[in-house]
């Protein structure tokens, strides 16, 4: 049998990019985004052939944007386009017969040598004639090529200036805005999905709502939780540092059966909080609240408070079941029965959470699928807007790929964050299935090669479904980098995780440094899943990371070059611990251009020339630029070649704002 094929068209249209998934899932974009759409593009014999993108918006209003040819050996053509709304869009590729551009490159050769000259110009007049008759244009323009075809046909004049009519500056801008097209022949349309801007840009903050405003009592010994009111007094100080996104760990009933002690210890103590991950006890499951914290008319105060400040709130969706979750005793069919008749615990070696009970998403799929629709539906009508879903790579991607689709038709504002530390093709597929952000490797890449190879990656055939979002450390995750790189490192990688990629995010402690682990582990010594933390910040001041971060927030915002992915290039330096990357965007009309230069030795300042590639800097090879650096606020002169001095005894990082001269 033979496989079923799409013909060719009249004339070609093959490897349209971006496509994922051979067109089965849309490619992502947000409002004004621009990304580049290319394509092969030919035909037979000598003639002129032309390429047109055509985007469908969800009106089903269709936008031209020409193509241009960027390596004409090869056919490839590429074009860059953008979408002014959200909804699902589509796009195709759609290759021409130019009939205007074969008559030029004829009438050209052949006028110049005399051959057939008042064949060649009668030709180029029948072109203009069809060009009027055939395509819509304003009268003013349709005029134009009109008076061209009859100087054409003006037997009068020389035959120079006769075609010269027929090639002026009016009449090429003419038929490139509106051509001549024969024999159209165009790709599949693609699937676009166009997504709010939150979608691609953003700085996020971690906290423990439980240990903002914790206290202990030094005469009992024992602790006080923190409330959602007492965490909204932390969210004037998030703002000010020019966060985007609170986000909450999870904030439900946490199980007391195989509750986990200090430090993970399998016995907690009689008051030990346990881990909020340990979902549900006697008081409820994901759509109940913790005593300790309030309740929903305190959370919807912590999230109209959050509104006030210019904050979203996002919270973990973590989908775990503490033994005591009201699910196990309702629905004990949800879980994994093991050969003795007790319930599988969570594993993931050599790592064991013997307080949780994994879903079985194999047993009774329909019942789970309606309840967890239903719990985030609960946390939707309280004003959150972004969930970071907490290990989704161990549920099914089906699951997730229908509950997003699902939930974004009523709620197309939703954002999900997927927290999957695993295996690229499953973290890539969750981005597929619909996760508009992705948690990546970031935290353990530290030298050059590997954050070039992983960034490029990452920004370019990923970036049509796969946003990253880099957190230099979690409350999981403490490299042993962090733990031994001191200040310099904790600015650079702050830094670097703010600069790379649009979104990055910042865990509560990361202003004061908190670089001391547990023995065996990246994570921390004291670690907050299973404890309260008071870090007593009314007592720091600006004695902390917190003004460099809202430094760095600052320039993050008034530079929209930083809010995108796709514009990511990188430069070379001498030095094999300096890495240079620049980022650029047009508005209106006026370049954006910031270039950064990180050492990624923390321990040593580095002098050396970087090189850098100018025309991805807007800039002319010879042209020299000044280099005004948003850290310091100094000033340089720079060119291609330029000379720096950056580490601890300077500044880990240049943020340099790119001004012509």
């Amino acid at each position: 049998m033979t496989a079923p094929r799409r013909p060719f068209g009249r004339v070609p249209v093959t490897d349209v990019a971006p496509v994922v998934d051979g067109g089965n899932r849309p490619a992502k974009s947000v409002v004004g985004e621009q990304f580049d759409v290319t394509a092969t593009v030919f035909q037979e014999g000598h003639g002129a052939v032309n390429a047109t993108v055509v985007l469908t918006d969800p009106a089903g209003v269709e936008h031209h944007v020409p193509m241009v040819r960027v390596n004409a050996g090869l056919d490839a053509w590429a074009a860059t386009v953008s979408a002014d709304r959200t909804g699902l869009w589509s796009y195709r590729v759609e290759g021409w017969s130019d009939p205007y551009g074969t008559w030029n490159h004829d009438a050209v050769i052949n006028v110049g040598a005399g051959v057939d000259v008042d064949l060649m110009l009668e030709e180029g007049a029948r072109v203009l004639d069809r060009a009027v008759a055939e395509v819509p244009r304003p009268a003013d323009r349709a005029a134009a090529l009109e008076q061209a075809a009859k100087a054409l046909r003006d037997t009068g004049s020389a035959p120079e200036t006769r075609l010269s009519a027929g090639l002026s500056g009016d009449v090429r801008r003419e038929l490139a805005e509106r051509p001549l097209r024969d024999n159209v022949s165009a790709s599949p349309d693609l699937p676009l999905l166009v997504e709010r801007d939150r979608a691609l840009y953003g700085a996020w903050y971690e906290l423990f709502p439980r240990s903002e405003g914790a206290t202990f009592d030094e005469s009992t010994g024992r602790w006080t939780s923190g409330t959602f009111a007492t965490a909204s007094r932390r969210l004037e100080a998030v703002a000010a540092m020019g966060f985007d996104v609170v986000y909450l760990t999870p904030v439900h009933p946490i199980g007391r059966i195989n509750r986990k002690g200090r430090n993970n210890a399998l016995h907690a103590e009689e008051h030990d909080p346990g881990s909020p991950y340990a979902i549900g006890s006697a008081e409820g499951g994901h759509d109940a609240i913790h005593p300790d914290l309030g309740t929903f008319a305190d959370f919807d105060a912590f999230v109209a408070e959050a509104r006030r400040l210019g904050l979203e709130v996002a919270l973990d969706l973590a989908l775990n079941c503490a033994p005591d979750h009201p699910w196990v005793a309702e629905h004990p069919e949800w879980f994994t029965t093991r050969a003795d008749g007790s319930i599988a615990y969570a594993e993931n070696p050599p790592k064991k959470y013997q307080d949780i009970y994994p879903l079985n998403f194999d047993n009774d799929p329909e019942g789970i699928y309606a309840e967890i629709r239903r719990v985030v539906l609960v946390w939707i009508r309280h004003g959150v807007t972004l969930f970071r879903v907490d290990n989704p790579h161990t549920k099914p991607v089906a699951f997730w790929e229908r509950l997003i689709a699902d939930i974004g038709a009523g709620h197309p504002e939703i954002i999900w964050l997927a927290e999957a530390f695993t295996r690229p093709p499953m973290m890539h597929n969750l981005a597929k299935a619909g996760f508009q952000q992705s948690y990546t490797y970031f935290a353990w890449r530290h030298s050059k090669p590997e954050i070039e190879e992983y960034c490029r990656e990452l920004a370019g055939p990923a970036a049509a479904y796969m946003r990253p979002n880099f957190w230099p450390t979690t409350h999981d995750i403490l490299t042993p980098f962090m733990q031994q790189g001191g200040v310099a490192a904790w600015k650079m990688r702050a830094a670097l995780a703010a600069t790379l990629v649009p979104s990055y995010g910042i865990y509560a402690g990361y202003e004061l440094i908190e670089n001391v682990a547990r023995p065996g582990a990246e994570e921390q010594l004291d670690n907050e899943k299973y404890q309260y933390k008071d870090r007593r910040w009314a007592e720091r001041g600006d004695r902390t990371l917190g003004p460099y971060l809202a430094r760095i927030n600052e320039i993050r915002r008034a530079h929209p070059a930083l809010h995108w992915l796709r514009n990511l290039r990188f430069h070379r330096a001498d030095d094999d611990q300096v890495l240079v990357f620049s980022k650029a965007r047009r508005i209106y009309d006026r370049d954006d251009v910031i270039v950064v230069v990180a050492n990624l030795d923390p321990a040593h300042t580095r002098d050396t020339w970087l090189h850098l590639t100018m025309p991805d800097l807007g800039l002319g090879w010879a042209d020299r630029f000044v280099a005004h650096d948003l850290i310091t606020g100094q000033y340089w002169n720079w060119a291609e070649h330029a000379f720096v001095r950056v580490g601890p005894d300077t500044e880990p990082v240049h943020i340099v704002h790119v001004q012509p001269y």
